[in-house]
Order: C-alpha cells, then structure tokens, then sequence
C-alpha cells in the first residue's frame, strides 16, 4: 500500500560557518554506539542540533534558534523486560495472559515495513484506545526496523490468547483471498447462476430464505427479482465468491465491452455457513475437501449438485463497487472499514481480539511457516473462537498463489495481542 506518510528526522540547516565534514565526524564518534542506534529513534538528529548550535558562534550573525524536537517521546528506553507484569484480561471469548517479549517466538526478526502499511491503514478507524498513538505510529512510518521494535515495546504489552478459562486454546489458521472471476452483465444459455444485491428488508428479521428456499419458493424469487448484479457460469465459483466475501469480477456488459469491478460484501440470511467439503467428507463422497475435488465430484454428480449446494443454507449478498487502477492495489474493506493488505491482515472472532488490534501470530505447517506481526481488520462466518484466524492471501485467479496457499492453508496457531500499556 502507499500512504502519505512524514518523517520524524528533520535535518538541521548547517550555520554559516559550520563545515558538515566536521559535524559528521563528530557524530560518528558518539553513533556507533549500539543503544543509541536502537533505542533513541531521533537521537542523532539531536546530537546535530547540538554540534550546529556550538559551531554557530563563529558566526558574523547567529543562525536562528533550531526548532523544538517533536519527537521527543521516542527517546524514552522502553520497559525491562524484567519488569512487573500487568494484569490478566477478560475478552468475551477469550482471557489474554501477560508475556514477556523474549516469549514471542520471532520477536524482533520481522521486517516491519508492510505491516507499517496496514497498520496505518487501521488507523482511519483505530481500535479502543490506540487514536493517539496512531499519531506517533504515522511519524515513524521512515523509521528504521530497531526504531519501531522498540516503540511497540515501549508503548504495548504483549498478552497471549487463551481460552476463555485461561487454558490453552487449539488455535488454528485458515486463509481466504480475494478471486478474479468471470461473469455476463445479462442472462444467458451458458450464465444462469445470479449473484445478488441485498434484499429489501433483509435485517429486518435474525433469518431471511436459506438458500434452497431462494432457489425454490416463489416469496423468495419475488423478493429478489431485479437484484440480480450479475450472472455466472459455474455454480461452485459462484459458491466461492460467497464463501470469500469479495470478488474482482471481469464482467460482460450488454455491449459486449468488459469491465474489471469488485463485488464487496453487503450481507448474508441468517443462516449459519455450512462447508460443502465437509458434507461431502461425511457422506464419503471425497476424500479430502479440495476444491479441486468438490469440482470434479459435482461434475460425476450433476443430478445432486443442488443438494450439495443447498447443505450450506447461508446466501452472501454483494453490492457493486467501482475498481480504478488504484484502488487495485488493495484489497477489498474488511470488518473493520479498512481495506486488507495481503499478508499482514487477518480476520478475527471480535468477540477475542478487537478489530484494529495489532497482534504477534506464529504458525508452522506444510503449507506456511509465520512469525509475524499482523492486524486484526476482517471476520468471517467461521471465524469463531478465541485461538482462531483467517490469513488474507492477496488477490487472484485459481491458478495464483493468493488462492493455492489460501486454500491449502489449515494448521495450527498461536496469537499474542499488544495492548497500549496504561
């Protein structure tokens, strides 16, 4: 992502008589040392001011006085590591346990340079009690790596995810992504599956139609009759693209021109979300729930393609939204209000970590090996527990690795939240 960021480094103007071979001289006795290279983000910005300003007397006319150093707060040492813990927190779904950083596997090792990016995305909607330090968070967006572990750690707490009695949770990680599809504008011989804006009145009761009463009944079809955004041609793409939320879509227009628009989540019946792998797996239809396949199962089965479908009564709801060049640099709007970066957002129960909270998330599996900072932006439909995240993978079709890695991805997990230290 690009942001407009600013710099906390202002470089002096030299006086009239310092010379910059000398003031960088200086500064290279007194900067290699290691702390001050680690811990005093703006330090040698300081020690410049300082050197100018004893240079500036042999000046005919003194050079005016240097500005206040605004970030003055940086220079703090952050907490030991061996200080007094804080308290234990209760999360509706979930307890978060105080941590030493030294218990964050990882810690330290990670480039925090894209998660920065998401970071400061979050903050056009911060969570509780993080809108004044996102202020100080922007003016290190050019800091260097040690400059930023070491404002997270003087300005959070780590705390570990727990069950809500405080045992340890089975965490698990799955991925989602955002496909590039194909559709028609118009109905078709070869496009007959509707993808739909929300009905009138639909959150106006907990539960609308499930879905096969969308496919059957009369009240439904009428309820829905001109909502249709757009036709597609594979009913289990169309699946997909429900399951996922969000969608590019490369659609067909009357005309016969195509047009790259996204299709954003706008709500679903009611209905709990059923996986359609798993029914198969019950049934001993397949073996392992692939899409690949469920594809080919429904291929071998097409007298009981329905009934696969109808397994997962819930219906997801799109409205349309335009796609300029560079709002595709970005993935669709999370939970949180904020557009997903791949890699760095994950989607959360918010009943265990609120959305914008910047967490420490490890995993190791065959298909991902993690130890990095992310933020909680997005939720799901199946997204339920205290230990229990979704990976956002980027966008793609089905032969980019934003969807190989988001569908073969389910392994364990483990999650530390940072929390702003009072």
């Amino acid at each position: 992502m690009v942001h407009q960021t600013m710099n906390i480094s202002n470089k002096p103007a030299p006086s009239a008589c310092s010379n910059n071979k000398l003031i960088e001289a200086l500064l290279d006795r007194v900067w290699p040392l290691r702390a001050a290279r680690t811990w005093a983000p703006g330090l040698r910005t300081g020690l410049a001011l300082l050197i100018v300003g004893s240079l500036s007397a042999c000046a005919s006319i003194a050079p005016p006085a240097p500005a206040p150093v605004t970030a003055a707060p940086a220079l703090a040492l952050p907490p030991s590591d061996e200080a007094a813990l804080p308290g234990v927190l209760q999360r509706p779904a979930s307890r978060w346990v105080p941590v030493r950083w030294a218990d964050l596997p990882g810690w330290g090792q990670d480039q925090l340079a894209p998660a920065w990016n998401a970071w400061v995305r979050g903050c056009e909607r911060p969570a509780p009690g993080h809108a004044l330090l996102c202020a100080e968070l922007r003016q290190l967006a050019l800091a260097s790596e040690a400059e930023r572990h070491a404002w997270i750690e003087r300005r959070f707490a780590p705390f570990r995810v727990t069950a809500p009695d405080g045992s340890e949770a089975r965490g698990l990680l799955t991925g989602y992504y955002e496909p590039i599809m194909q559709a028609s504008r118009l109905r078709s011989a070869s496009h007959q599956v509707p993808l739909f804006a929300a009905p009138a009145g639909l959150r106006a009761a907990p539960t609308w139609f499930s879905r096969e009463e969308i496919d059957t009944l009369a009240a439904a079809q009428n309820a829905l009759a001109g909502r249709e955004i757009a036709w597609m041609q594979d009913p289990i793409e169309a699946l997909i693209l429900q399951i996922q939320g969000s969608g590019r879509i490369q659609i067909t227009e009357p005309d016969g021109s195509v047009r790259l628009v996204r299709l954003a989540f706008a709500g679903h019946n009611g209905h709990p979300y059923r996986s359609v792998g798993r029914w198969l797996l019950d049934q001993r239809a397949i073996r392992q729930a692939s899409w690949a396949d469920i594809k080919s199962w429904a291929a071998q089965h097409p007298q009981r393609l329905q009934e696969m479908l109808w397994s997962n009564p819930r219906m997801v709801f799109f409205r349309e939204e335009p796609l300029s060049d560079f709002d595709a640099q970005f993935g669709p709007r999370g939970a949180q209000g904020v557009p997903l970066t791949p890699g760095r957002s994950i989607a959360v129960d918010p009943r265990s970590i609120p959305f914008g909270t910047p967490v420490w998330l490890a995993t190791q599996g065959p298909t991902l090996n993690l130890q990095q900072l992310v933020l909680a932006q997005d939720t799901g439909g199946a997204i339920v527990g205290a230990v229990r995240a979704d990976y956002f993978t980027g966008w793609g079709s089905w032969s980019d690795p934003a969807f190989t890695v988001a569908a073969a991805l389910k392994q364990p997990l483990q999650l530390w939240v940072l929390w702003p230290r009072p």
